[in-house]
């Protein structure tokens, strides 16, 4: 993130110089800012993976689910102190993020099942396949008026 706040008025840049930064914060190339993920259908099922490390699962992520949406909720506290003969030094960091996903229309929402190891937090939902014919389409019925 110091990139993007690092600023000297006499330094002479192009406005490219200032977009990349810019770009890498959008893309979450900077300071974890958004929660990257991974999604794969097999089996029936759609299993989503999020990179979330140093997070306490119990207590730092919540995921919840609403309108054929799921949304994966953290939190990260880092506290490093150091002590020596000059004095005492303290920093702190803490950030929140999120990341809501689409479900698919066939999702069986009741059914999503979530684990956490070594830093990636894994939701599986099934997806039974459509019966033939059934593509996810459903009849809107007419009214006469």
């Amino acid at each position: 993130m110091s990139d993007l706040l690092r600023w000297n008025p006499f330094e002479r840049r192009t406005p490219f110089d200032l977009a990349v930064p810019f770009r890498r914060l959008l893309e979450g190339d900077l300071d974890q800012s958004m929660i990257r993920v991974e999604e794969e259908v097999k089996d029936g099922k759609l299993c989503i993976r999020a990179e979330l490390p140093g997070v306490d699962p119990d207590k730092d992520v919540d995921i919840s689910v609403s309108d054929n949406t799921v949304t994966i909720r953290a939190e990260r506290r880092q506290e490093e102190r150091t002590e020596d003969q000059e004095g005492f030094r303290s920093e702190f960091r803490y950030g929140s993020f999120y990341r809501t996903l689409p479900l698919p229309a066939n999702a069986q929402a009741d059914d999503i099942q979530a684990s956490y190891r070594d830093g990636v937090l894994e939701i599986t939902v099934p997806v039974p396949e459509p019966g033939p014919g059934d593509e996810g389409r459903r009849k809107v019925p007419i009214s006469r008026g």
